[in-house]
């Protein structure tokens, strides 16, 4: 055979394998299409179809009153299937839409929309996502009325797909209690300890996945969700306001590290207020974790504990209040270490009164050590009885375990170190919780912030405050740690914060924090307890972190944080008020609180109230008053020039203009009418002079 046949034979070959390669992927093809096309396009729509979680719309958290405190907002994401548009409306209308859609989103000009809008429909796409951005109801019913989808989704084509997102009234307002649960269903606060009761049961739909990788619900398919329940809280919204405000005024005029604050009311346990604030790196103040309860809020409570080691004393020994305790030049030896007292120099010998009410840390471990160092598991054991060395199982999730140690691990030093609040680690509600009890006539009550879980308006379930501890005391010592307490604020460290207009039993506490096992000289300050002192209706705790400058102490820092709320509410309850004092109602039946001021204007309120009124002969323009015969006589207030005038009863409006007309500087403390002047009437003094005016 010659070339040229040679060549000619492995063509043809090389011609006929290849014919018959094609024939065998077109036979195959065919096959596929025709005989199996049904079973390849069952497989494609399987694997196209999905079954997919639709989420539960969560309960609402709402305050005392009903305020809404966190609820679920609707929110939702613009889709578009073209093909569902009839060509006629489609043609008349698709550039009114473009131009709407360009104004509304002002991402895209007009001609762009009606571009990517007119190629899906060319292609033959049925789910187009218009824009990713989420709209608010409000704008759904707007974009419902535009061309083209006001044929609504059948003939319209436009697709709404609901959002769900947490929406917070309030703002920041009690925002860590109110908390969050993240998409791996981590959280914290109220919508993670009760997430099972806010999240509803989720639901499944139908989704079919479109060009682009987007997946469109399928109409009429699947399991409707079952919406979360409600949350009714204990919260006040008003107290959580004023308490947030003035933790926050603190924290930065102290340049705090962080601060706690707790409002509970005594006989129902319930919080009203709880406030954390932590300096942030930027130097602002916001709320990351929740201290007042939680695991990283356990410290040291120094002084506040000294409550719990008096009582023991009181109830296991027969001391008295009166019986005295030298605790010498301010600094005890035990062992290698030394207890210091915060005053320079000592207490020297004082009653085991003082030594409470002046936070004597001395006292409190000579008392202890004398007592209970041969005994130490009788300590313990009223440390248990107090519910002092357990957990509180408190509603929400994340309560701080108390760090209590057991005798059988003690030091020679532990018990005295005890005694006034160091070796052992409690949150800022489980001390609260304890001084409640003693406000509460000895009975211990877990604390609530979660009074009922609803539906609409009928109630599911509901949360009353348990009793831990019947009695944590006897009513012997009750009596008298009561007296303690309210000592603390009459005489005591707490002196500070004492008022003519309501009385309040608590205590201070500064404690040193460890840093690194070993105490630091940065402080924990910290004031707990109740007001009134007589007939207590809230107790509160505020705890304050590091606060930088001479201010180091619960009584200067803490303190006035605990006196700033108690004053606004006693502001607002008229229940806390005092009656009328002098007689006044008794005299004259109902009567306003007149004493003195401008003749003229006391005058017209007593016309205006239909009270008889009249002056002495010598009644000048500053009046004084006197009740005589069921009316009211004006006594002169005479103004001597060059002398300090009488202001004593006067509104402190009044007494200021008069003071400051005649050339005097004033200061005051207080609220209501002058009660005292520092500067007699009628002496003689320069201008310029200061007077000071307490009021009450």
């Amino acid at each position: 055979m010659n070339i040229k046949n040679s060549i000619l034979v492995r063509a043809r070959v090389a011609f006929l394998i290849v014919a018959i390669f094609s024939i065998t992927i077109v036979g195959k093809i065919l096959h596929i299409q025709l005989v199996q096309g049904e079973k390849w396009n069952n497989r494609a729509d399987q694997m196209s179809l999905q079954y997919m979680t639709v989420k539960a719309t969560r309960g609402n958290i709402f305050s005392d009153n009903g305020s809404l405190l966190a609820t679920s907002v609707p929110y939702y994401r613009v889709a578009f299937d073209p093909s569902r548009v009839k060509e006629d409306i489609f043609q008349d209308e698709i550039d009114s839409l473009s131009i709407r859609l360009s104004y509304f989103y002002k991402d895209r000009e007009a001609r762009d929309y009606k571009i990517i809008i007119t190629n899906a429909r060319v292609s033959g796409r049925k789910y187009l996502i218009l824009n990713p951005k989420q709209i608010d109801y409000q704008h759904k019913k707007e974009i419902e009325s535009w061309p083209i989808f006001k044929y609504g989704r059948m003939d319209g084509g436009i697709i709404f797909e609901k959002i769900d997102k947490r929406f917070l009234p309030f703002n920041y307002l009690a925002n860590r209690t109110i908390g969050y649960v993240n998409e791996n269903r981590e959280g914290a606060g109220l919508e993670y300890s009760f997430d099972k009761f806010l999240g509803g049961k989720n639901g499944e739909a139908l989704y079919q996945k479109m060009a682009g990788g987007n997946w469109k619900p399928v109409s009429g398919t699947g399991i409707r969700p079952k919406e979360g329940l409600d949350l009714e809280t204990t919260i006040d919204v008003n107290l959580q306001d004023v308490a947030e405000a003035a933790l926050l005024g603190s924290l930065e005029y102290n340049h705090a590290a962080y601060g706690s604050l707790i409002l509970m009311e005594v006989k129902t346990g319930e919080i009203k207020a709880i406030s954390n604030l932590v300096r942030t790196s930027a130097g602002k103040y916001a709320e990351q974790y929740n201290y007042a309860f939680g695991r990283h809020g356990l410290r040291e409570p120094g002084s506040t504990f000294k409550l719990a080691t008096m009582i023991a004393l009181l109830e296991e020994t027969d001391i008295s209040l009166d019986d005295s305790i030298d605790t010498g030049d301010g600094n005890y030896q035990i062992y290698k270490n030394t207890v210091r007292d915060h005053e320079e120099g000592g207490y020297g010998t004082i009653t085991v009164r003082d030594a409470f009410e002046k936070s004597s840390n001395i006292a409190m471990a000579k008392l202890a050590e004398k007592h209970f160092s041969a005994r130490p598991n009788l300590f313990f054991e009223y440390l248990e009885n107090m519910h002092l060395t357990r957990p509180l199982g408190f509603q929400m999730a994340g309560e701080g375990v108390p760090k209590v140690k057991t005798p059988d691990t003690w030091s020679g030093i532990t018990l005295p170190w005890m005694a006034y609040g160091y070796g052992l680690e409690l949150t800022p509600l489980h001390i609260l919780t304890f001084y409640n009890a003693i406000a509460n006539e000895g009975r211990m009550i877990r604390p609530i912030i979660v009074k009922s879980i609803q539906k609409a308006d009928r109630v599911i379930e509901e949360f009353y405050a348990e009793t831990l501890v019947r009695k944590v005391c006897s009513d012997i010592t009750l009596k008298k740690v009561k007296s303690l307490l309210e000592g603390v604020i009459l005489r005591g460290t707490a002196s500070n914060i004492n008022n003519s207009h309501y009385s309040i039993a608590g205590k201070t506490g500064t404690a040193q924090l460890l840093k690194n096992g070993k105490h630091s000289k940065n402080y924990l300050t910290s004031f707990v307890g109740y007001f009134p002192a007589d007939n207590p209706l809230y107790s509160a705790i505020v705890v304050i972190e590091d606060p930088k400058g001479f201010r180091q102490y619960g009584s200067n820092v803490a303190a006035p944080v605990f006196k700033e709320i108690a004053d606004k509410i006693y502001s607002k309850n008229i229940e806390m008020h005092l009656p009328l004092a002098d007689g006044y109602e008794s005299k004259l039946g109902v009567f306003p609180v007149i004493r003195s001021g401008l003749q003229e204007e006391l005058s017209f309120i007593c016309n205006q109230l239909g009270i008889s009124n009249h002056s002495k002969n010598d009644a000048t323009e500053w009046v004084k008053t006197r009740a005589v015969n069921n009316s009211v006589e004006w006594i002169s207030n005479k103004i001597i020039q060059g002398s300090v005038p009488d202001v004593t009863g006067m509104t402190l409006k009044d007494a200021i203009y008069l003071l400051e007309n005649k050339g005097f500087t004033i200061e005051y403390n207080g609220i209501g009418r002058v009660k005292r002047q520092s500067i007699g009437p009628g002496v003689s003094t320069r201008k310029g002079t200061k007077i000071k005016l307490e009021l009450g």
